[in-house]
C-alpha cells in the first residue's frame, strides 16, 4: 500500500524518536468493519502491529464471541506511535496522525467504524462529549467525504480493570452483527407516483 511505504518515509510524529515501531495498523482492506482505538502500547510498539496485548487478546475473545475473526476486520489506532509510559496523546500528536487515519478510512471505505475509548470517540466524532455519555449508541456521520455509522465503545483496556466496563462492551458487541446487517441492505428507493395520478396546482 502506498500510504503505508509513504508513512515509513515521511511521517514526522512527534514521538518518532522515542518508538520502535510504527504501528500502522492492519487487516482486511476491504473491511465493512473497522476497529479504532487510542495508541499502541508496549507490546504493540514491539511487534509493530495494533492490539496485540492483554486488551487485544480481549478484543479478539469479544470479536470471536459474535462470529466475527479479526482477518475480516481493519484495527488501527488515532496514533500510530506509542506515547512514553503509555501516556494520554498529546493534541500535537492527534493532530499529526489523523489525516493518515482519514486516509486509511477513505481506502478502505467500511460500513461502521467502532471507536474504542474516549481519545478515539472524539477524534473521530469531532465531539466533546466522553465515551460514558455515548458508549453503545450508533450515530450516523461524514468521516473522511463517507456517510458512515460510529459505534462507540469502551476500550478493552478499561474493560479489563472494571467488570462493569467489560459486561457494558460485552452487550454493546453483541449488537455489532445486526447493526451490520441493516448496513448491508440497500436503500429503499422513493415510491413512483402512480401513473395517470392527478397533478395538484398550486392550490391542491
Amino acid at each position: 500500500m502506498e500510504l503505508y511505504k509513504e508513512l515509513h518515509a515521511e511521517h514526522g510524529c512527534p514521538l518518532k524518536p522515542s518508538r520502535t515501531n510504527l504501528v500502522f495498523g492492519m487487516g482486511n482492506a476491504d473491511a465493512e468493519l473497522m476497529f479504532v482505538g487510542e495508541a499502541p502500547g508496549r507490546d504493540e510498539d514491539l511487534q509493530g502491529k495494533p492490539f496485540v496485548g492483554r486488551a487485544g487478546r480481549l478484543l479478539d475473545q469479544l470479536m470471536e464471541e459474535i462470529g466475527i475473526q479479526r482477518s475480516q476486520v481493519f484495527i488501527a489506532n488515532i496514533l500510530m506511535c506509542r506515547p512514553p509510559g503509555n501516556r494520554d496523546p498529546l493534541p500535537e500528536e492527534i493532530e499529526e496522525c489523523k489525516p493518515y487515519l482519514m486516509r486509511k478510512i477513505q481506502l478502505i471505505e467500511p460500513k461502521m467504524i467502532c471507536t474504542l475509548g474516549n481519545f478515539a470517540t472524539k477524534t473521530i466524532t469531532g465531539s466533546p462529549i466522553g465515551i460514558t455519555r455515548v458508549c453503545g449508541r450508533p450515530q450516523q456521520r461524514e468521516i473522511a467525504g463517507l456517510d458512515l455509522t460510529i459505534y462507540p465503545l469502551f476500550h478493552p483496556a478499561a474493560a479489563l480493570r472494571s467488570t462493569g466496563c467489560l459486561n457494558d462492551l460485552r452487550e454493546h458487541m453483541t449488537r455489532i452483527p445486526g447493526l451490520l446487517e441493516e448496513l448491508r441492505k440497500p436503500a429503499e428507493a422513493p415510491e413512483a407516483e402512480p401513473v395517470g395520478a392527478p397533478q395538484l396546482d398550486l392550490f391542491g
